[in-house]
Parts: C-alpha cells; sequence; structure tokens
C-alpha cells in the first residue's frame, strides 16, 4: 500500500528533479575537493611550503577513501542522483519526455506546454508527474 507524500516532500523531490543536472556537476566537484584538498593551497601565496602539520604520510589512498565515505553531504547526493536515475530508467517513454520537457530543458515548459508537446491534456501530464514523483518517495524511503 502506497503512503501519499506530503505537500513538502513532494515539492523537494521535484526540485531535486529539476536541479538533477546541477546536482552531477556538485557531486564530480566535492569528489575533487574531496580527492585533493590541498590543491587550492598550492597556489596560495598565504600558505608557505612545508609548514603545513595537517598533511598526513602514511596511506593516502585509504585516506581518501575514508573522507569520501564519511562525506554526508556528497553521500546524500549520490544517493538523490541514483535514486533519480532509478526512477527514471524505469520510466515508460512518454513519462521520460514529460521529465525532459519539464524538468531538464533550459528553458521549462510549463504544464500546458509539455502537454501540448506530448499530445494529452494537462491534467494527464500532472498525473504522470505526480506517478514520478510518488515512486521517487517511495525509492527513497521518504513519505
Amino acid at each position: 500500500m502506497a503512503i501519499k507524500t506530503r505537500k513538502p516532500t513532494f515539492k523537494h523531490i521535484e526540485a531535486e528533479w529539476s536541479n538533477y543536472h546541477e546536482t552531477l556537476k556538485e557531486i564530480a566537484n566535492l569528489r575533487q575537493e574531496i580527492i585533493n584538498p590541498f590543491d587550492e593551497e598550492i597556489n596560495d601565496p598565504t600558505v608557505i611550503a612545508g609548514t603545513n602539520s595537517v598533511r598526513c604520510v602514511g596511506h593516502p589512498t585509504e585516506q581518501i577513501a575514508v573522507r569520501l565515505s564519511a562525506n554526508k553531504r556528497l553521500d546524500y547526493l549520490e544517493s538523490m542522483a541514483t535514486t533519480i536515475e532509478q526512477v527514471y530508467n524505469a520510466l515508460p517513454d512518454n513519462y521520460k519526455e514529460l521529465i525532459r520537457l519539464r524538468y531538464w530543458r533550459k528553458e521549462k515548459l510549463k504544464w500546458d506546454g509539455v502537454a501540448m508537446k506530448l499530445y494529452i491534456s494537462e491534467r494527464q501530464a500532472r498525473r504522470w508527474r505526480n506517478d514520478i514523483m510518488q515512486a521517487t518517495a517511495e525509492q527513497l524511503g521518504w513519505r
């Protein structure tokens, strides 16, 4: 039995769909910052070479793995991106087109424009959206 998604949760999930491509960029940037945390210091004239006692000598690969796995923001973003990808890949083609038209275009269409492009009613387009957001909420375990 599906639990009806609360309105704030629905809006949050919808915003995540809209920001999916920015989320992927943010994941890549965050991973790079975690893997190479001292890149900014190399070009910073205020940092004197050899004075940074924070740098650890030892097992750099393990240190990177620990930093990657311990970063809560990265974990959240990757979880959200993975969920969106899983839901999207399971959708029928007409639902996928709705996502591309409404959420993933530079100039997002309004609901009447989406409906017109898909040759359906505006109400039907919104029903499809509701189905997609509900599936995403269920996949995330949100209510």
